[in-house]
């Protein structure tokens, strides 16, 4: 039958503890001596070292190879997408809905847009250029201040009835509201494929065709003119801003109608099911009485 193993007491473990922490007999130091853990001290120390090393040559290559200006990888962006001011949503529809007779209602829609276009004012826009109507305005070079690349003057005042500049109210005070477009960003997207033809805007009544009496676009046409592309990027156009084109329309009879507004060109989709807003934007209009 084995022998039951001794029991310790307390003070006899915390001399064995003390022992192998410091051990005058033999000279060692948690079980190493000395001249031990001065090797395996070094060892970690050169092995860190090189590891740190290696880590910080492979993220300098990465950021080497890597273009500040422009993604690598874009292959989802073929076709930009399309949003509506003032964004108001309702689940996943975006509804432009308010009341003729309530100055609440009204005011949160004209103060919407006036928000959204404050880059857009003189005083904003005084650092952008005049550029060529009619072509795009390409630049191989930085040639702008800061190492940057110029960017075209799009001011308020351009959307005529709808810029909010003689009418704050955007319309919203009675049937003739306007709403904003503007198609988003893509760096070095030329529309229609660099052929020369401006992309514009088209809006269509899907339901309620009798409650709209006229659609007015600004600027003429619902153009967006070429001279706003190809864009460069945030870093080499900071004061870049998007081109817009402001619909105006006049409801009748029930006020209330469901409309597509599409960014026609050759080389913008819009019939992918799974991205509503790609090259178009659906919204339900109506006026409350």
């Amino acid at each position: 039958m084995a022998t039951l193993k001794e029991k310790r007491t307390c003070g006899q473990r915390c001399e064995d503890f003390g022992r192998f922490v410091w051990n005058s007999d033999t000279g060692t130091m948690f079980g190493r001596t000395p001249e031990k853990w001065v090797y395996i001290s070094l060892y970690y120390v050169a092995f860190y070292v090189i590891m740190t090393g290696l880590f910080s040559l492979a993220i300098w290559t990465l950021m080497y190879t890597l273009d500040p200006y422009t993604p690598d990888y874009q292959d989802r962006l073929t076709s930009p997408g399309v949003m509506v001011w003032p964004p108001t949503y309702i689940e996943e529809d975006v509804v432009l809905s308010y009341n003729t007779s309530d100055k609440v209602s009204q005011r949160k829609m004209s103060n919407c847009l006036s928000n959204f276009l404050k880059p857009y004012n003189d005083t904003s826009q005084q650092s952008n250029r005049n550029c060529t109507r009619g072509e795009y305005f390409k630049q191989e070079k930085f040639e702008a201040p800061h190492h940057t690349k110029y960017s075209c003057r799009f001011t308020q005042s351009m959307l005529g009835r709808c810029s909010g500049l003689d009418d704050p109210t955007f319309g919203y005070n009675g049937t003739m509201p306007c709403v904003i477009i503007k198609m988003n960003r893509i760096i070095n997207f030329l529309p229609n494929n660099g052929t020369g033809m401006a992309p514009h805007l088209n809006c269509t009544i899907l339901s309620g065709h009798d409650n709209i009496d006229m659609i007015e676009y600004f600027p003429t046409n619902g153009t967006f003119d070429l001279s706003y592309f190809p864009y460069y990027g945030k870093l080499a156009q900071p004061t870049y801003v998007n081109p817009l084109v402001a619909v105006k329309f006049h409801l009748v009879k029930e006020r209330k109608a469901k409309i597509q507004c599409r960014v026609v060109a050759h080389n913008i989709a819009y019939e992918d099911s799974y991205e509503p807003y790609q090259g178009k934007v659906v919204f339900l209009l109506k006026a409350l009485k």
